[in-house]
């Protein structure tokens, strides 16, 4: 039988909350706005990897060379 707990039982909370079923890790809940942060700051995370082998690669490009292509791209 299902056990039915009502969300207001649950208590608000700033960390996220772990379900277990039969003492192991099942599901995680967690409020949108949490979401939304872990979101972002895995979408950062992967940006930054990615920098990063960009650097590591020599992917790299003057700055003044740069800021003046742009310059004389877009009449600036």
């Amino acid at each position: 039988m299902p056990q039915i707990i009502p969300i207001r039982d649950l208590k608000a909370s700033n960390e996220p909350i772990f379900v277990t079923k039969n003492g192991y890790g099942n599901m995680v809940i967690m409020s949108m706005k949490m979401y939304e942060e872990k979101m972002f700051m895995l979408d950062v995370y992967s940006k930054l990897i990615a920098a990063e082998e960009q650097l590591a690669e020599g992917k790299v490009l003057d700055a003044d060379v740069s800021l003046k292509s742009i310059r004389e791209k877009y009449s600036v």
